[in-house]
């Protein structure tokens, strides 16, 4: 399959280089050209772009797609709350095949967001790499290990099963956070970091609460202390939230390579706190943007992040000048490929994979065209998505999705999951 994407303006997120008209090609599921004018021949599709503008998709570094069940279920609550109290007693309730129908609903939303590939973290692995594959979205999944669910060697089993299976998906090592394992699982999750040679993610610092506690029972060691004491952070990797870092977590993460995951909406809404993007920038490490879950969200919208992202951070250090709005898109597109170790689809450029966004210029929050990035930041929304490709192949587009499966019937599995796990 040859497509030709022409007359648009071209964002490729590569370092220096400014927007500008031209065309994209792709062939297969890989971008074989970029510039002002394309090549003359037979393509099996032309799209007229009309000026809008083209840039990579946007990647969706931290998320628990399953968790659509709990969206408007568990509000406004603080986050050990939120967590223990709503979260962990109906999750108890959900079978394997609940979470393939519950996570294409947030596949979906991903679309329409212009994200091409998020990664999740949640149980049962297997079933969102079926569902991903299934819709032609591309996933990297996360195990996450706790004292209560799931084992080291369950992990490793997904590890590898799952790599290798398909090009759309693969898989990391990671376990949900310091408080919920115990200092055996994490030794041993550890030594298989070092035989498999592969990162670890986990959520950290996510409350001032959450560091007292872990120092409290791990001799005044922050989390990021704690698990470079363990050697969790040898192969690099990331932390979720990173909200309570101190200057000695982020000398640490710049020491190890690791990247930090932002999820200001969640943040916000659970009252954990605003995490302070500007100090890790200033660090040089590499920042990502993530939606967590619907259930603390309660959206998976990458440009409500984004804008969160910039104003928390004007907000937090009293300057206005803090944190550019090409910062945001940088994390939300660059930043979460090299998080997610998928620096093949971080900018447009040829040989790149063809995850590509449309964002639609002829809507009134747009008008006029003074700067365009920061029009997407600012002023853009879900709305303004007006075609999301992954590999090559058009998903979503003008309203319509194109993933091979009846929406409707989509929404009324998961609807009829969530009245069982409300009422079990």
């Amino acid at each position: 399959m040859k497509t030709l994407l022409k007359n648009a303006r071209l964002l490729t997120m590569n370092e220096g280089e400014e927007i500008y008209f031209g065309d994209l090609v792709v062939e297969g599921s890989k971008i074989s050209y970029i510039g002002e004018n394309a090549p003359k021949g037979d393509y099996d599709k032309v799209i007229e772009c009309e000026g809008n503008v083209l840039m990579p998709a946007f990647k969706d570094a931290h998320t628990h797609s399953a968790m659509s069940f709990s969206r408007s279920l568990s509000d406004d609550l603080a986050l050990h709350d939120w967590l223990f109290d709503k979260i962990f007693p109906l999750e108890a309730k959900i079978l394997p095949e609940d979470q393939y129908y519950l996570s294409k609903v947030s596949i979906l939303e991903y679309l329409t967001s212009g994200v091409s590939t998020c990664f999740d973290m949640y149980y049962n692995p297997e079933e969102m790499a079926r569902a991903s594959i299934d819709m032609g979205f591309r996933t990297v999944l996360l195990g996450t290990v706790t004292k209560f669910r799931e084992s080291v060697a369950e992990m490793k089993k997904s590890y590898l099963s799952i790599n290798g299976k398909n090009p759309l998906v693969s898989y990391k090592l990671g376990f949900h956070a310091e408080y919920t394992a115990t200092e055996e699982i994490l030794t041993e999750l550890s030594k298989l970091s070092h035989e498999l040679k592969c990162p670890i993610y986990t959520h950290t610092s996510e409350t001032p609460d959450e560091v007292n506690g872990c120092k409290e029972r791990h001799g005044g060691l922050t989390p990021s202390e704690y698990f470079e004491k363990l050697g969790l952070l040898d192969f690099g990797g990331g932390g979720f939230h990173c909200v309570a870092f101190s200057d000695r977590d982020i000398e640490i993460y710049k020491k190890h390579g690791c990247s930090v995951v932002t999820n200001p909406g969640s943040n916000s809404k659970l009252a954990s706190g605003i995490a302070p993007l500007t100090k890790f920038i200033d660090a040089g490490l590499n920042l990502a943007i993530g939606t967590d879950g619907a259930g603390s969200n309660n959206a998976l919208d990458m440009f409500y992040e984004m804008r969160l992202s910039c104003v928390l951070q004007k907000l937090l250090t009293g300057k206005p000048e803090a944190f550019d709005a090409m910062l945001a898109l940088k994390a939300a597109t660059v930043g979460g490929s090299i998080a997610l170790q998928l620096e093949n689809v971080s900018t447009l450029s040829v040989g790149q994979e063809a995850d590509i966004v449309m964002i639609n210029l002829n809507r009134p929050n747009m008008q006029p065209l003074n700067n365009i990035t920061k029009n997407i930041v600012y002023s853009g929304g879900k709305d303004d998505v007006k075609m999301t490709m992954v590999a090559g192949k058009i998903l979503y587009m003008n309203g319509e999705f194109f993933v091979g499966e009846d929406v409707k019937e989509i929404y009324r599995k998961a609807q009829e999951i969530t009245d069982r796990l409300k009422t079990a």
